[in-house]
């Protein structure tokens, strides 16, 4: 029975010794609040980009279906709209002068899109009544616009959204016009970059937002390097108070950047290329160098602002390559143009590729000889292509922002 007694005796101080130590969870903190963005480039309304949005079923979204879920799961979604929308006041469209159908606007808000840089050199395309109609239809879907107005005041005013509790401060400028037809401050205007006033504009951002957003369509076409004039124009810019430069014109891409001028620190796109377009419609990647599909690479750059003792702060920066698929010279029925997101498109033909060379799931696929092979030989084309694209993007963009594969 003693025994007994003192076995019983030691467990009961080993529960009980348990006990104290063992401790209650405490509270789990909350996460940071924070404010996440995405911006693409130029969205450009060439004629077969229409004819692909007219002969599709679910219109403009559906070239660029890949997109939404990224567009959507943001705070904010970003891009340069290089069209006016003025079917009403404009004429159609012809090369080098653009208009986009009035269900451009409704079909950008329902992919995502809240925010649209119309400064840039395509704004006077159908005139000063083209950039009024193409307000008017933005505001209609709320879709907010950068750099253009009604008059010369609202061109130049800031926009300011809050998302998260966080207030992100948006400006806009053009550095270059095809038609400058600003005249009088009361009518349509498109605003300049010019240093001076800009400069202002975002100290007077600063002070009445926590994240300072500038759109600027700058820079040489075609070059994948910028300008002695967009290294300077950003210093400065950083200096006073910008905590992100979004890049926009060359129809190329440029480098990603981190900047510091006057103790402070930005991230600068300096250009994001294009989003969807019809250039390099010809370029195949076995019969042309790499160069050759420039205009069709593009970049979803992936930003998170996040509140912390010190501020609002930038906490994250990636960017998705991006690759536009187009059937040209394909002897097609119809007009197909796609936005891919590269690393799934990839991933997707390597997929396919093991189940066509696969020695019995293949002939199940394509039981006819001839077309396992055509199927083979076209997967393995698609492969090569979106590796050099991803390989291209990441050399131009910089390897360091683009999310690893």
């Amino acid at each position: 029975m003693r025994r007994l007694l003192s076995g019983a005796l030691a467990l009961l101080l080993v529960g009980g010794l348990g006990c104290r130590t063992r401790q209650k969870p405490g509270p789990v903190p909350p996460a940071p609040t924070s404010v996440s963005l995405v911006a693409v480039g130029d969205i450009l309304m060439h004629e077969d980009v229409k004819t692909a949005a007219s002969q599709d079923l679910g219109g403009f979204p559906a070239l660029w279906a890949d997109l939404v879920p990224l567009f959507q799961g943001a705070d904010l979604a970003f891009g340069n709209l290089e069209t006016p929308v003025a079917p009403t006041m404009g004429r159609p469209g012809v090369p080098f002068q653009f208009n986009a159908p009035a269900t451009l606007p409704a079909a950008l808000r329902a992919s995502g899109f809240t925010v649209l840089a119309t400064a840039n050199n395509h704004a006077f395309d159908q005139g000063a009544k083209g950039v009024r109609e193409t307000l008017q239809r933005l505001r209609a879907e709320r879709l907010v616009a950068l750099g253009s107005g009604e008059d010369r005041a609202q061109a130049e005013a800031t926009q300011i959204l809050e998302r998260q509790g966080i207030r992100v401060a948006f400006l806009g400028f053009t550095d270059l016009f095809n038609l400058d037809l600003n005249q009088r401050a009361t009518e349509p205007w498109v605003r300049p970059l010019d240093l001076e006033p800009a400069l202002q504009a975002v100290r007077e951002a600063r002070g009445r937002a926590e994240v300072v957003v500038v759109s600027l369509h700058w820079g040489n076409e075609y070059q994948h390097l910028p300008t002695k004039r967009q290294r300077d124009l950003t210093r400065a810019l950083v200096g006073a108070g910008c905590d992100l430069i979004l890049g926009h014109h060359p129809h190329v891409l440029q480098p990603v950047e981190v900047v510091e001028a006057e103790g402070r620190k930005a991230l600068v796109a300096y250009s994001l290329g294009n989003f969807i377009s019809n250039q390099d419609r010809m370029y195949r990647a076995d019969h042309f160098p790499v160069a050759g599909g420039d205009n069709r690479d593009g970049a979803a750059l992936q930003v998170r602002f996040e509140r912390r003792p010190e501020g609002v702060v930038l906490a994250e920066a990636r960017v998705e390559p991006l690759w536009t698929e187009n059937n040209w010279g394909s002897g097609a029925p119809r007009r197909e143009l796609r936005v891919i997101r590269v690393a799934a498109a990839e991933a997707h033909a390597r997929a396919e590729l093991d189940r066509l060379t696969d020695p019995l799931a293949g002939p199940k696929i394509h039981p006819e000889a001839k077309a396992l092979t055509r199927a083979i030989l076209a997967t393995q084309e698609r492969l090569r292509t979106l590796i050099l694209r991803r390989r291209r993007v990441a050399e131009t963009i910089g390897e360091s922002f683009v999310r690893a594969q």
